[in-house]
């Protein structure tokens, strides 16, 4: 499996850091695995609605910047769809069988991601209906993943 996760934002706390490359280096010997991080722009202060969308949009164009057209793209947002472990790694797996070169995993910046960027998105996917920081919500992501290759390579993985 080919996997990208785009990411909003610099993973600035060494602990997440060092978790989330704990998981990149569990996930390698799955398939290809990585991780890109996008500058976040400044969100002004008491920003409009305005604002926000300029920044969202502005953020948008760069992660469309990444994605290239034969990419099966999901992007994580809170209404998206939620999955338990085993039905997303049944969902993953049937990706590879139809034949999905590379999926990209999207997580947005504080803002969340642009109209464009959920347009182009194949799905949407929730971790859950709360809102996690950015930083928190990658390393679950990867640890979801590395979960969902250890299930369908028939491994056991901790309940």
């Amino acid at each position: 499996m080919r996997c990208t996760i785009i990411c909003v934002g610099k993973m600035k706390e060494k602990p997440y850091r060092a978790m989330a490359d704990e998981y990149l280096k569990r996930l390698s010997r799955y398939g290809r695995f990585e991780e890109l991080e996008l500058p976040d722009l400044p969100e002004p202060q008491g920003a409009s609605a305005a604002l926000e969308a300029q920044v969202r949009q502005r953020e948008g164009e760069s992660i469309l910047a990444h994605i290239r057209p034969g990419d099966y793209v999901i992007a994580l947002t809170i209404p998206g769809k939620q999955y338990d472990s085993p039905a997303l790694a049944a969902h993953l797996q049937e990706l590879t069988v139809q034949g999905a070169g590379s999926v990209v995993l999207v997580i947005g910046g504080s803002l969340g991601l642009s109209d464009a960027v959920i347009a182009r998105a194949n799905e949407q996917l929730s971790m859950s209906k709360m809102t996690f920081p950015h930083q928190l919500a990658r390393v679950m992501l990867l640890e979801q993943l590395y979960r969902c290759m250890k299930i369908t390579s028939g491994e056991r993985y901790h309940k």
